[in-house]
């Protein structure tokens, strides 16, 4: 079984994970968690990248992208990446749209990505 290799890079305080570099965004969706600045950026992009794979991946030629940062007390993420070849835009910004702002997934993020008590 071959290593699985995750870029992660940090530029003007955000967190880009992507499986392939340069990381670009062919689709996208945003969007933001309240009060979310004091999460770790690195557990919540691993999270959200593993709830997005399962949703496309059927999608042919998808290499996964999220960007993490805070903005003030909250938490910015955009998921989505670089598709090869054609697919349907609209379907598959609707479909990370739906990760992104499911509850269960938000609630889940929060729990593991906590900043541990000192």
């Amino acid at each position: 079984m071959g290593q699985t290799r995750w870029h992660m890079s940090t530029e003007d305080g955000a967190l880009t994970l992507a499986r392939r570099m340069p990381a670009r965004f062919d689709v996208a969706a945003t969007t933001v968690i309240e009060g979310g600045a004091g999460l770790r950026k690195a557990r919540v992009a691993h999270q959200v990248r593993q709830d997005m794979w399962r949703a496309l991946q059927n999608l042919r030629g998808f290499a996964p992208v999220v960007r993490v940062r805070s903005s003030g007390d909250n938490l910015e993420i955009t998921a989505g990446g670089a598709v090869a070849g054609r697919f349907p835009k609209t379907e598959t910004e609707a479909r990370i749209r739906a990760v992104l702002d499911n509850e269960h997934h938000r609630a889940r993020w929060g729990r593991y990505a906590k900043e541990a008590k000192r």
